[in-house]
């Protein structure tokens, strides 16, 4: 999440990230103006939510394409087979 978080901010940004934890990990910048910790932590949870938002998206996006497919006449046994 760190690094989505500092692309989020600089979608140009080369870093390299030791630790999962934003407080402890080390950060290093290459070629790339440094973001302070307190930023990356501001944008972590928008990037959360974006993920978040990303998943319902796919999840309301498959319900949507199979009641289409029932729509058509299919039936789920049908739909099951073409989808899984």
């Amino acid at each position: 999440m760190i690094i989505e978080a500092i692309l989020k901010i600089n979608p140009n940004a080369k870093v390299s990230i030791k630790g999962s934890d934003i407080d402890t990990c080390e950060i290093t910048w290459t070629d790339t103006a440094e973001i302070s910790k307190e930023d990356i932590k501001a944008m972590m949870p928008v990037v959360e939510q974006e993920l978040k938002d990303a998943e319902t998206q796919k999840e309301t996006d498959a319900s949507n394409g199979k009641q289409k497919l029932k729509d058509l006449g299919l039936t789920d046994a049908e739909i099951k087979a073409l989808i899984g």
